[in-house]
């Protein structure tokens, strides 16, 4: 039901609202320079969050990754995650603030029946495997399937070969990590050691920068469509104009 308020009706003015909040965003350019600051872990300020999950074998690092990253900590030996862990983190791009929701998920077999539920609903998925142990590399065509079976048809995949740190022992080559990026369609690749640091909080300001592009891109879709919706009403509020002219015309020549 709509309600007279002024000349328009409420669903007229919320309608107008959700426009002009549409219009408002900057335009999509992919080449679009990015300025990103990572905030302090209790800041609370964000205009979009977006859900991320980490998933690979048990042991390849995800949890130590996810801490680096989001809270550059990092132990040697760190318990087996049971079932998934949360933490967030907010990235500025440009004048924007981006939450990262983080769901760090378990790689044991337990747990995979309860972590499968997470997929839904995930913007991004950063698939892990280990430097150092061909069978977390073997595996990814498991968790891929993982991926495309229980998530989101649209969700961005990136892949990390972690423990770099573990360059003596190194099994799976970047040039091998690149391959199969390629071969399967991944967004993106980076090799990362959270031991170390190196690429941990790269990967996520990369995640945020993914996803800031794609909510931008998205917006100037639903530009389209709003105009394209607008342009129809217009016409209809022409026609229906001309008739109700005509009507009073037909009906004064009458009388």
């Amino acid at each position: 039901m709509e309600l007279d308020n002024g000349n328009k009706s409420i669903s007229e003015k919320n309608h107008n609202k959700i426009k002009n909040s549409i219009f408002e965003q900057k335009p999509f350019n992919p080449n679009m320079e990015l300025v990103t600051e990572i905030m302090p872990h209790d800041f609370k300020i964000y205009d979009l969050t977006f859900k991320l999950i980490v998933i690979g074998d048990a042991g390849v690092g995800k949890s130590c990754l996810t801490m680096r990253g989001t809270k550059n900590f990092f132990q040697e030996i760190y318990a087996p995650t049971i079932g998934f862990e949360f933490s967030t983190l907010t990235i500025k791009i440009n004048d924007k603030y981006v939450r990262l929701q983080i769901w760090d998920t378990s790689g044991q077999e337990t747990y995979h029946s309860l972590i499968s539920s997470f997929y839904r609903n995930s913007s991004l998925a950063i698939l892990t495997y280990s430097i150092n142990n061909e069978n977390s590399f073997n595996h990814l065509n498991y968790w891929l399937n993982e991926i495309k079976t229980e998530s989101n048809p649209d969700i961005i995949i990136f892949l990390v070969g972690n423990k770099v740190d573990l360059i003596n022992d190194k099994v799976i080559s970047t040039e091998i990590g690149q391959k199969f990026a390629k071969d399967n369609q991944i967004s993106f690749f980076m090799e990362t050691s959270a031991k170390t640091g190196f690429n941990a909080k790269n990967i996520f300001i990369e995640a945020a920068k993914k996803l800031f592009l794609e909510n931008l891109k998205f917006n100037d879709f639903m530009k389209s469509v709003v105009s394209i919706d607008c342009i129809s009403n217009d016409s209809i509020s022409i026609k229906n104009k001309l008739e109700n002219d005509e009507n009073k015309k037909k009906n004064k020549s009458c009388c």
